[in-house]
């Protein structure tokens, strides 16, 4: 870099890091697929007919007789009476109306590797999967398990079951055997997809293993299919239960398999999410309301576009890759990306590289993400052509200001609005965010809720606060992508999510999503982040209690706790306080072990950042851990009041404890 280059550089950071808005270019605006600025007031008017607009987005087999039904609240139902299929919607529509030809999905392999699939082609090899699976046995409403990485094989399953009617139950890759098996059982899944492995910083993994791990913890028979990623790399055994996914593909090829026609209340998919007690929480999305709000959302908030490229960098394992992977761009008749592998390997510039070569419109990504390509520089994005872009987006958790600078700066040259998302597995869908054409940018803030959607920041009476003060965010009346229950537990979904804020008669009831919020002037809504036990560890949440249940099941392990530490990165962090056993050593040996424990329980991504041994644990005279001083230690924060404590002293052992650790 020259010094005229390095001045220039820092005229630029000095002239943005004063700019707390910025408008939305004139040429983006001008090509928007929403720019009607009466469409705020237009949904407030017509609510909830409003949503009409969204359901209008998809092919109905039976129109919908009635938009909302809330006489069960909040056991809402959408577009009762409607019947569709979510694999019809994403795939024969197109294909009969001239899209055959068009890419639906473009895969990147890690090791360089290419496969497309047009609409024509998608539609033949989810035809051929879902005669599979029918002839394997599965029925209308079985759930299907699929536990697959970034391959495509993992949507073709999706849209499979979707065809015929079987919900399925997506769990992330990166999840261990027990966290399979736990969700299978659940579940009451009869039927698992999974893979012999896949690559990963060019390493070849082993997933089968993992898998087959996890069918000992299963209490019923299943019967499995096994897609055949890593060839030669490395040799598997299929077993009496299980069937080769290409196998079964080919001798189905051709079939025609009719898109069974499901309510709109229907399930689609089951998605376990993390909760504060431990167990993991079946959200049901069902097919009429969660896909037109998928398809909504991608439309106006995305802006997306049939002749878009479009790439959403995120792990189809997760609901960010549900709704804006798969649902909402196929939805939409898009071409939509997928990538196996990591953003670094084999360099840091892989990504912008994919970006160059394929011609990417609309990028969307997560603020974890948009942390690392600032810390790696800017020489990576330098290095490639990134003209095509003319949208970004994060989502996953807050971004800060000066990441969200870097990224407008360098990745869009500052012609590329940025929408920041909150939304939730539970939601659907996107939730607080700019319409791209319409709102202003404001760094850091989310934005105002959506057209339709009426979120709130209260304090803890449940009265709306001022502008400038904070405050928890709550939304207060229902949506379309809504999830309708926890699965088999209607009761904790009342729990959970309803009562916190909602009258005891029941007459107006209020949706608690548990995050802090932060609301101005204007309206924008800033997220704080989460105020129960559910840590947001780079976007992805994991249940406190979890992670001590594994760490606290560790040989000579007596007492654990878990809490969420600032992090560069990631965003938050897992740090843990233990307590060892007597006659245990609080050594590297121990630490290595809960590290394992916690892996082969949750997987890498609950890797606790860091393991602090502990006599002792901060706690209440009652016998509550007071885990906001944990939380202050891990982020070297000030350590708030200490007085309820029947321990105070031991704080500042942990603090020097850590201390220790970092040096």
């Amino acid at each position: 870099m020259t010094e005229q280059s390095g001045d220039a550089d820092g005229e630029l950071e000095a002239r943005l890091a004063e700019q707390d808005s910025f408008d939305p270019p004139e040429s983006f605006v001008e090509q928007a697929n929403v720019t009607d600025e009466g469409i705020y007031e237009a949904f407030e008017e017509e609510w909830p007919e409003c949503w009409e607009r969204a359901a209008a987005l998809l092919s109905w087999d039976e129109e919908y007789e009635t938009v909302l039904e809330d006489e069960d609240a909040p056991f809402y139902r959408w577009f009762t009476g409607g019947k569709l299929n979510a694999s019809a919607n994403c795939l024969d529509r197109h294909v009969e109306n001239g899209a055959r030809n068009r890419a639906a999905i473009k895969w990147e392999g890690e090791l360089g590797e290419t496969r497309t699939y047009t609409y024509g082609d998608l539609l033949n090899e989810v035809e051929a999967f879902a005669a599979s699976l029918r002839a394997l046995g599965v029925e209308e409403d079985d759930i299907v398990t699929l536990y697959l990485p970034m391959i495509p094989e993992l949507p073709i399953a999706m849209l499979a079951c979707a065809r015929i009617g079987a919900p399925h139950s997506v769990v992330f890759a990166g999840f261990s055997a027990d966290a399979l098996a736990t969700r299978m059982n659940a579940a009451e899944s009869e039927y698992l997809v999974t893979c012999d492995g896949y690559y990963r910083r060019g390493d070849a993994l082993n997933h089968k293993q993992k898998a087959d791990k996890g069918l000992r913890g299963v209490d019923h028979d299943v019967t499995t299919v096994v897609v055949d990623r890593l060839g030669d790399e490395l040799r598997h055994f299929l077993g009496a239960s299980a069937h080769d996914y290409a196998d079964l593909v080919a001798e189905h090829e051709g079939e025609s398999v009719a898109p069974v026609a499901r309510d709109a209340e229907d399930m689609l998919f089951l998605m376990y999410t993390s909760g504060t007690t431990g167990q993991p929480k079946g959200v049901k999305h069902t097919t009429g309301g969660y896909l037109s709000y998928a398809a909504w959302t991608t439309h106006a908030v995305l802006d997306v576009e049939p002749e878009d490229t479009y790439w959403c960098a995120a792990d189809i394992g997760w609901i960010t890759g549900h709704s804006y992977i798969v649902y909402g761009p196929l939805a939409l008749g898009t071409t939509t990306m997928m990538y196996e592998g990591t953003p670094d390997y084999p360099d840091r510039d892989r990504l912008w590289k994919l970006v160059e070569k394929n011609g990417v419109d609309i990028f969307y990504t997560a603020p974890t993400a948009v942390r690392a390509f600032m810390k790696w520089g800017t020489e990576y994005p330098e290095r490639h052509d990134l003209s095509s872009l003319r949208l970004l987006g994060t989502v996953g958790e807050p971004i800060n200001p000066r990441a969200w600078k870097w990224y407008y700066t360098h990745i869009g040259d500052e012609s590329c609005p940025i929408v920041d998302t909150w939304w939730q597995t539970e939601t659907g869908g996107m939730m607080v965010t700019t319409l791209p054409a319409l709102g202003t940018m404001k760094p850091g803030s989310a934005g105002p809720p959506l057209p339709g959607i009426d979120a709130r920041v209260v304090d803890v009476s449940g009265e709306e606060v001022e502008g400038g003060n904070a405050g928890y965010l709550t939304v207060n009346r229902p949506w379309p992508g809504m999830l309708r229950t926890l699965y088999q537990n209607d009761e904790r979904f009342l729990e959970e999510y309803w009562r916190e804020y909602s009258d005891e008669d029941g007459d107006e009831w209020v949706y608690f999503p548990e995050d802090g919020a932060k609301i101005d002037d204007d309206g924008y809504i800033t997220i704080l982040g989460r105020v129960d036990d559910v840590l947001n560890v780079s976007g992805h949440r994991l249940g406190t209690m979890e992670i001590e249940s594994a760490i606290v099941g560790t040989a000579g392990v007596a007492e654990a706790a878990v809490v969420g530490g600032d992090h560069e990165v990631k965003g938050e962090a897992v740090y843990a306080y233990v307590i060892v056993e007597d006659g245990q050593e609080g050594d590297e040996t121990m630490r290595e072990r809960i590290v394992e424990s916690v892996e082969d329980a949750i997987g890498p991504i609950a890797r606790p950042e860091e393991v602090v041994f502990t006599p002792e644990l901060p706690k209440t005279r009652s016998g509550k851990i007071m885990r906001r001083l944990l939380e202050d230690i891990a982020s070297g924060e000030e350590l708030g009041d200490t007085s309820t404590l029947r321990n105070p002293e031991v704080v500042e052992d942990i603090a020097a404890s850590v201390e220790q650790t970092d040096e």
